[in-house]
C-alpha cells in the first residue's frame, strides 16, 4: 500500500494539471443557476483518496471493461481472488479501459437487486443467474465473453501458458446489513463507483466514424470500441467539405483524440488526429490498432541512430575480446522461424568423455549495445517490446541492431551472454556457468529443418537439403547436437510435467501472405512440434537458471516474473460444473490440472477437441504472469510461478524484443545503475506493454482473418459448443481455431428454440422448419461439447464475419 500511494503522489500533479481529478472538477459540478445537472460524480480530493486507502475505505485496482458488453468493467479485488463488479458507464465516472482507479461503495440506499435474464455455462465474463448488485435496475442482456485474453508468447520464449482473465460479481442479499467501511468485507458485491482516477493508461485515442450533425458546430465521432464514449469534435477539424458532403466520408477511418470528459456530458470532447484512410483496409486499420493501443511506430530519430556503432562493417574490438569466454570454434546453431531476422538465442551441445554432455544457452549480448541512461536505452525503455503483427514488426530497437548487429547470425562473430551446464542424459544438471562470451553460429536452421533432423535420425543430409554451413563442422555433427538435444529435451520436459508444470495450449491461427500485396492468401492452425519443445525447454533452464543467479546476487533488486494462481472463485465454480457434466478434472493445483487434462481424455478426433474446449474454459480463471522487482515485494512465496510451478522465473532470452532481458542482463554484468524503486516502475511499464503487444497481436490476426473470410469465403468448418447462454451459444471453429458467437434469433430456418438449465447445466433446444412441411419440425439439442457445423461469412460491416450454424442432417430421410 506505501508503494502505491507513493506512485499516487507522484501521479497527482500530472492529473490535477490535465483536469482529470483537480479540485475544480468539484467547483463545476456544484449546480446552479443555468448550469447543466451534472452525469457524473465529481472527483475526491488527493489527500481524502490517500486518507480513505488507508483506512481501507477505498480500494485501487486497474479497469477492465467488458468490450461486448460495455456497461460492465470490473477491478480486481485486494486479496486479489476475485473481481469488483462495477455497473454502468456513470459507475465508472469518465475512466477508460486500463486505466489505474480508485473506487468506493456507494451509499447503501442506492443499492438495488436484479436478477438476471441469462445463463450461461462455460463463455461468460461472470457466473450468470445471480443475484447482482447494480446501480439501476436495467435489463440483462447476455453476457459476452472474457473480455481480457492475454495469450503469453509461446513460439519464443514458450514460458507461460495461455492465459485469460474473466470476472465474477458475486452475490449479496436483499436484506443486507450496514456496511462498516472501517471493514470492507470484498467477499460480497456491493455497488462500486469510481472516485478518482490515479494513471490513465488508456491512450484517449479511438478509431472510429464521422457523423455530421445539423446545426451543430460538432461532428460527432463515434469510436469502434464501445468501451469508449461518443466524442464531440469540432467541425473545424474535420475534413474541408465534411459540412457539405459528410455522405463521402461514411465508410473513411479517421483517429480521435479525447481532451477532456465534462462532468456534465454522457459524451467526451476531442479532436481529430488523422485520416486514416478507407475502414475495412488492411494498412489503414493497422495504423488505426497501433494508434490506439499507444504503439510507437515512427523511425528512430537521428539521435537514437548516432547511439550505434558508425564503423560498418562493425568488428568486435581485440580488448572486448579478451574480456570474454571464447566459443567461436564451438558447435553453435539457431533454430527459430524460418522468417526470423532477430535471431537472439543459439544453442551448443557436445558429448564429454564421461557420457554427460556440456549444453549452453548463447544470448545475444544487447546490453553491450545500448547503454544505460543514453537516448537509444531510453527510447528501448519506453517502447518496452518489439509487437509483432501478422504483417511486419514494430521493433523495441533499430534493425541495424535487431537484424544485424546483436541478432546471431551464422558465420559471423557475435557477441553473447551465455549459461553453461555440464548435464546427464537423463538432465540431471552437474555444474553451471555464466558469463559473457563470443560465439560463431555454424548454420541457421529452421523449426522444419530440426524437425527433419529429428523425424530422421539415421539420415544423411546433403548440404543442399539445409541453409549454408560453416565448414569447420560437418552436418552430421550438427545433426547430432540437435538428436541429443532433443533428447535431453524430453526428459527434461517429462520432469517438469512430473514435478507439476502446466501447459494450456489454445488453437493458434498464421497467415500465408502474397509477397507483394501483404494479402492472406491462407491460413493454418500453427502445429507446435517437437523442434519448437526443443528450443522451449532449454529457454526455459537458462530463465530459471538466471533468476536463482541474480535473485542471490541481488536480493532487492532482482528483476523476476510471477505467474499468481487462479482466482479460486472461479477456479470452485469452474469444477462445480465439471463435476456435473462428468468430466474428471481436477484444479487443485497446476500439476493436477496439467495431468487430468493430457491423461483421462482420449486422443480421437472428438476427444481432441473436447479437450480444446476444456482448455478454454480452464485458462478462463487464470492470472497474467508479471514482471516484478524482488525489493518491491517481500513475501518470497508471492515470487512462485503458477504455471511452471518453480519459486523463481525470470526472462533472459530475448533482449532483442524484451526490455526486461536487457535490465536482467544488466543484472547478470552487475552494471545496472537503478534503485528498487526504478527497477519496480520499468517492471509495470513492461507489464503494461506486453499487455498491449499482445492484445494487438489478436487484433492483427483478427484483421488479417477478416480479410480472409471476406476474400476467400464463406468458409465451412466443424465446430464444437463451448458455452450456452439463453438465446445464443459460443463455439470453437476447429479449422481455424476462432471463437464465435451464435445468435438463435439469426439462424436462418429455424423454427422456434427454448432454453433450460439443470445446476450449471445449460441447454438450448432448436426446433428446426423440415423441408417437407408435413414432417415435424427436426430437434437438435445444443449443449456443451455439441459438435455442429459452421459456416463463416462476412457481414456487411468491414472486416466483420459471422458464424452461420448449418442445418443438421435429418435422420429420418
Amino acid at each position: 500500500m506505501k508503494q502505491f500511494l507513493d506512485g499516487l503522489n507522484h501521479q497527482v500533479v500530472s492529473f490535477s494539471a490535465s483536469g482529470a481529478n483537480s479540485p475544480a472538477d468539484k467547483n463545476k459540478n456544484k449546480g446552479g443557476r443555468g448550469q447543466k445537472k451534472p452525469v457524473f460524480e465529481p472527483y475526491m480530493a488527493y489527500e481524502d483518496v490517500c486518507h480513505g486507502l488507508k483506512r481501507g475505505e477505498l480500494i485501487h485496482g486497474q479497469l477492465r471493461i467488458n468490450p461486448k458488453k460495455y456497461h460492465e468493467a470490473f477491478i480486481p479485488s485486494p486479496d486479489d481472488t476475485r473481481d469488483i463488479f462495477l455497473d454502468g458507464i456513470v459507475a465508472r465516472n469518465r475512466a477508460l479501459n486500463g486505466d489505474v482507479v480508485v473506487v468506493q461503495i456507494l451509499p447503501q440506499e442506492q443499492w438495488k437487486v436484479v436478477r438476471s435474464d441469462t445463463d450461461c455455462e462455460g463463455a461468460s465474463e461472470s457466473e450468470t443467474q445471480k443475484e447482482h448488485v447494480v446501480q439501476r435496475a436495467q435489463k440483462k442482456t447476455e453476457r459476452a465473453p472474457s473480455p481480457d485474453v492475454i495469450v503469453e508468447d509461446q513460439c519464443s520464449d514458450q514460458d507461460e501458458i495461455v492465459s485469460k482473465k474473466i470476472s465474477d460479481t458475486g452475490t449479496v442479499k436483499k436484506n443486507s446489513t450496514k456496511v462498516s467501511k472501517s471493514s470492507l468485507d470484498f467477499s460480497s458485491s456491493f455497488v462500486y463507483q469510481v472516485v478518482y482516477i490515479v494513471e490513465k493508461k488508456h491512450s484517449r485515442a479511438a478509431t472510429g466514424f464521422l457523423k455530421f450533425l445539423p446545426d451543430k458546430p460538432f461532428a460527432m465521432f463515434s469510436p469502434v470500441d464501445h468501451r469508449v464514449p461518443r466524442i464531440n469534435v469540432p467541425l473545424a477539424d474535420c475534413p474541408e467539405n465534411f459540412r457539405s458532403r459528410s455522405g463521402d466520408y461514411t465508410n473513411t477511418l479517421f483517429i480521435c483524440r479525447i481532451t477532456n470528459w465534462p462532468a456534465d456530458s454522457n459524451f467526451a470532447e476531442g479532436h481529430l488526429a488523422k485520416t486514416l484512410g478507407q475502414a475495412g483496409e488492411i494498412e489503414p486499420e493497422t495504423e488505426g490498432i497501433l494508434t490506439e493501443y499507444d504503439v510507437d511506430f515512427s523511425e528512430f530519430s537521428d539521435e537514437v541512430l548516432d547511439c550505434l556503432p558508425k564503423n560498418l562493417p562493425w568488428t568486435i574490438p581485440p580488448e572486448e575480446l579478451r574480456e570474454r569466454r571464447d566459443l567461436r570454434t564451438e558447435c553453435i546453431f539457431t533454430i527459430d522461424p524460418a522468417t526470423a531476422r532477430d535471431l537472439d538465442d543459439a544453442l551448443s551441445c557436445k558429448q564429454l568423455p564421461d557420457g554427460n554432455f556440456e549444453v549452453g544457452v548463447h544470448i545475444a549480448d544487447v546490453s553491450y549495445f545500448v547503454e544505460q541512461d543514453n537516448t537509444l536505452d531510453a527510447v528501448a525503455s519506453q517502447r518496452a517490446t518489439s509487437v509483432y503483427m501478422v504483417q511486419k514488426v514494430i521493433p523495441m530497437l533499430p534493425r541495424l541492431l535487431c537484424e544485424e548487429l546483436c541478432s546471431l547470425n551464422p558465420l559471423t562473430d557475435r557477441l553473447t551472454f551465455s549459461v553453461i551446464w555440464k548435464i546427464t542424459p537423463e538432465g540431471k544438471i552437474l555444474d553451471e556457468w555464466f558469463g559473457r562470451s563470443v560465439i560463431r553460429s555454424c548454420v541457421k536452421l529452421s523449426y522444419d529443418h530440426a524437425q527433419s533432423m529429428i523425424e530422421a535420425p539415421e539420415k544423411m543430409f546433403p548440404a543442399e537439403e539445409l541453409p549454408p554451413v560453416d565448414p569447420v563442422h560437418s552436418i552430421d555433427e550438427i545433426h547430432q547436437a540437435v538428436l541429443n538435444l532433443h533428447s535431453i529435451a524430453k526428459n527434461l520436459r517429462a520432469q517438469r510435467f512430473s514435478g507439476g508444470a502446466l501447459r494450456l495450449d489454445q488453437l493458434k491461427l498464421s497467415f500465408t501472405l502474397d509477397k507483394e500485396t501483404m494479402m492472406p492468401q491462407g491460413c493454418y492452425v500453427y502445429q507446435y512440434r517437437d523442434s519448437n519443445k526443443l528450443v522451449e525447454e532449454f529457454m526455459l533452464l537458462a530463465n530459471i537458471a538466471t533468476a536463482h543467479h541474480i535473485y542471490r546476487k541481488f536480493p532487492e533488486l532482482a528483476l523476476l516474473r510471477r505467474h499468481p494462481p487462479p482466482k479460486t472463485k472461479m477456479v470452485d465454480e469452474l469444477q462445480e460444473l465439471c463435476d456435473q457434466l462428468g468430466i474428471d478434472i481436477d484444479l487443485s493445483s497446476a500439476g493436477a490440472l496439467h495431468k487430468s487434462l493430457n491423461t483421462t481424455l482420449g486422443d480421437d478426433e472428438y476427444t481432441s477437441a473436447r479437450k480444446e474446449v476444456l482448455t478454454h474454459m480452464c485458462s478462463r480463471p487464470m492470472q497474467m504472469a508479471l514482471y516484478f522487482c524482488t525489493g518491491g515485494l517481500k513475501e518470497e512465496k508471492l515470487f512462485k510461478h503458477y504455471a511452471l510451478n518453480v519459486p523463481l522465473y525470470t526472462h533472459f532470452t530475448s533482449p532483442i524484443r524484451r526490455y526486461a532481458d536487457i535490465i536482467v542482463h544488466r543484472l547478470l554484468a552487475s552494471s545496472l545503475r537503478l534503485s528498487t524503486e526504478e527497477v519496480q516502475k520499468q517492471s509495470s511499464h513492461c507489464n503494461d506493454k506486453k499487455t498491449i503487444s499482445k492484445r494487438v497481436q489478436e487484433l492483427s490476426s483478427e484483421l488479417f482473418f477478416g480479410v480472409f473470410v471476406k476474400e476467400c469465403g464463406p468458409l465451412d468448418s466443424e465446430a464444437m459448443v463451448m458455452g450456452v447462454l439463453d438465446q445464443s451459444f459460443d463455439v470453437l471453429v476447429l479449422r481455424y481455431g476462432v471463437q464465435k458467437r451464435i445468435y438463435c434469433k439469426s439462424i436462418a430456418g429455424l423454427d422456434t428454440f427454448h432454453h433450460r438449465r439443470v445446476g450449471k447445466k445449460s441447454e438450448l433446444t432448436l426446433l428446426w422448419t423440415p423441408e417437407d412441411l408435413e414432417n415435424p419440425p427436426i430437434e437438435q439439442i445444443i449443449s456443451i461439447f455439441t459438435l455442429v457445423e459452421v459456416q463463416l461469412k462476412a457481414d456487411g460491416a468491414p472486416m466483420k464475419y459471422s458464424a452461420a450454424l448449418k442445418r443438421p442432417e435429418d435422420s429420418r430421410s
